[in-house]
């Protein structure tokens, strides 16, 4: 039988770019996933959006799964790059346009 872990890895591994968030893309319900949406549309990079109130397992289990204590948590290709305060400074910096196209993940640069 499949456990929690194994649909949140399942996710991880089935999109490039995921972001386990409070609310949806469309409808975020906390500033910090508001903020590592804007981000994230405003670099025109193409992600899903998983909501985490939708399940207390998918919310304890994404946070044990990445070690992380906090939501939001942004993957990109499998790997675990960090929640809000980290994306925001990676992307102030344009180290997060970079991580993107290092990636192969078409995203818009922006001059810092």
């Amino acid at each position: 039988m499949a456990t929690i872990q194994d649909a949140i890895k399942g996710e991880v591994d089935g999109n490039e770019v995921v972001l386990f968030m409070k609310g949806t893309p469309q409808m975020p319900m906390c500033g910090f996933s508001g903020q590592v949406v804007q981000i994230l549309d405003y670099l025109g990079v193409a992600y899903k959006g998983v909501n985490v109130l939708a399940s207390d397992e998918i919310r304890q289990g994404v946070k044990e799964f990445s070690n992380w204590p906090t939501i939001p948590q942004l993957y990109v290709k499998g790997e675990f790059v960090g929640g809000c305060d980290i994306i925001r400074e990676m992307f102030q910096s344009g180290e997060l346009t970079q991580h993107f196209v290092d990636a192969g993940i078409p995203a818009k640069t922006v001059e810092a």
